[in-house]
């Protein structure tokens, strides 16, 4: 444990209280014990995407539409503190084929309002009912989307501490944004967080056709179908739905439909310029990387990117258990849903003006393995993960 090595964050993504520092401080955090009945990945994965949160801190949200390109509009759910410029901002992105309604993001969004943060629950294109905003179809590389609501909130409404976190699709575009932006990444754009994020399509495309994910695969199609459908009766200038009951897999569909509606060759084409691996060696703002060893959907092996191993704005933290986007904890409380306390404590301890700041600026670069009482910091960490699934997955 006394292998610890610091890393530089820039200077213009830390809060002006600690400049001067140019490392800070950093914390352990608990390490993720799975709950006993959900050491399956895929009972984890389904039991997170239906266990309910109590929202008791949550008020009711306001809507808000973002023009991100002439004739198409994102809805987001937003959840303002009382004087929200002098509170930090939390904007929250879901996955395939959820919403701003997910629990997921019901969750973060409950412990994020209590910790000072505005949030901002997104919809991608067409997701949460709103078909009826944009003529197109929303796909894995539409980061320009969240580049345009940051501008938005900086120009329009003054916001001097941004953060985004997305799950699974949600974190390949923030991770994408992140490695577009680069160096010129907007100061008030302070940290980024993905949680199992699908950042490399062609993988998880793969992983998603094995026999034991039928039931995943089944219910995207089920799901792409319903949408089409709807779409096609909003805009039959533009879709037809007379084949596509033919389809009977992600990459089919993306090859037949997702591709030639976003301008991509095929589905091959489309994998590779939409994957945040292409640029997140780039990225230039504090990120973490959460995601689990067992996850069905995103191999491991996605993670062992020398762009995410050797860029020292990136902690990756990985646990043994926790399935696509579970993470159900051992303990309750606060603690039940692990991850999504991970993603709040992640941006507490890079904002200046979040609730108990004082305490929280310390910052947030190690990574657990889920191995109950163990932690590992930093570079070792992140190596230590590339060694020993070298043989096997990286």
């Amino acid at each position: 444990m006394s292998e610890i090595q610091l890393f530089p964050i820039m200077e213009q993504h830390i809060p002006e209280s600690l400049t001067h520092k140019r490392c800070a401080l950093y914390s352990p955090m608990r390490a993720f014990e799975p709950h006993p009945l959900l050491r399956n990945p895929h009972v984890a994965t389904v039991a997170a995407a239906f266990w309910p949160r109590k929202l008791s801190c949550l008020p009711a949200a306001t809507e808000r539409l973002f023009e991100v390109e002439p004739g198409t509009r994102l809805l987001a759910k937003c959840h303002w503190q009382r004087d929200p410029r002098r509170h930090p901002t939390l904007i929250l992105i879901h996955g395939l084929e959820g919403s701003s309604e997910s629990r997921y993001m019901l969750g973060i969004a409950e412990k994020g309002f209590a910790s000072g943060f505005n949030i901002l629950r997104m919809n991608q294109r067409n997701c949460g009912g709103t078909e009826h905003l944009t003529p197109t179809l929303y796909n894995a590389g539409l980061s320009g989307d969240f580049s345009a609501v940051l501008q938005e909130l900086i120009e329009k409404d003054a916001l001097s501490e941004i953060f985004f976190a997305g799950y699974s699709l949600g974190g390949n575009l923030v991770l994408k944004m992140a490695g577009e932006l680069g160096g010129r990444a907007p100061q008030e754009l302070r940290g980024i967080c993905a949680v199992c994020p699908g950042l490399d399509p062609a993988a998880s495309s793969e992983a998603i056709a094995q026999p034991r994910n039928f039931l995943y695969e089944r219910h995207f199609l089920s799901s792409y179908r319903r949408r089409l459908r709807r779409k096609a009766k909003l805009f039959p200038e533009r879709y037809s739905i007379d084949e596509i009951a033919r389809y009977q897999s992600l990459r089919e569909w993306d090859e037949a439909i997702t591709a030639p509606a976003s301008g991509y060759d095929d589905a091959s084409d489309y994998y590779s310029r939409t994957s945040a691996l292409r640029v997140v060696g780039g990225i230039r703002v504090p990120t973490v990387i959460i995601t689990a060893q067992d996850d069905p959907i995103v191999p491991f092996g996605s993670f062992c990117d020398p762009g995410i191993l050797e860029n020292p704005f990136i902690t990756l933290i990985a646990t043994q258990y926790g399935g696509h986007c579970g993470f159900i904890s051992r303990y309750a409380g606060d603690e039940r849903f692990w991850v999504e306390l991970r993603v709040v404590e992640f941006c507490k301890r890079h904002s200046g003006t979040a609730k108990d700041s004082e305490v929280q600026k310390q910052d947030f670069v190690h990574t657990s393995f889920g191995r109950p009482g163990e932690i590992l910091f930093g570079r070792r960490a992140v190596m230590q993960a590339h060694a020993d699934f070298a043989g096997s997955r990286c």
